[in-house]
């Protein structure tokens, strides 16, 4: 493979780039929390999440959420370098209010579901995933 001169520079310049600038900075699963709910009280029914209690493999973990009624439903997993991981946003066609989706975790941790409801209160579910190998950590 050959390299012209203007793709070896801007190829150079890129990689100053990256080690440059900043790496982003996620703020910490309580300030997360805090920020979706506004500070508000959450309540421990009205959002179910299925997790595995242990997973194979850390790449690739299934979970499934569920909150009848729900706007929206955030996910973090807590033990992640980058611990938000999705937010599901409901409009008023939606048929049902659920998700399902796979995560990749860094190591054993908790998965956390926080849901706003219809009526904008909030719910609160978290399940413990033990990773056995891989994962986005090591």
């Amino acid at each position: 493979m050959n390299l012209t001169r203007r793709e070896t520079l801007a190829a150079g310049g890129a990689a100053l780039l990256a080690t440059v600038l900043p790496m982003p900075s996620f703020a910490s699963v309580e300030d997360l929390v805090a920020e979706f709910t506004g500070g508000a009280e959450m309540k421990s029914e009205g959002l179910e999440l299925i997790a595995p209690e242990i997973a194979e493999n850390g790449n690739t973990v299934p979970i499934e959420v569920s909150a009848p009624g729900a706007t929206s439903i955030m996910v973090l997993a807590t033990g992640n370098p980058t611990p938000p991981v999705a937010t599901f946003n409901f409009g008023p066609l939606a048929a049902d209010q659920a998700a399902s989706t796979r995560i990749r975790l860094a190591k054993t941790q908790e998965v956390v579901a926080i849901a706003k409801l219809g009526d904008g209160s909030f719910a609160r579910a978290a399940q413990t995933v033990k990773v056995t190998i891989g994962g986005c950590g090591g």
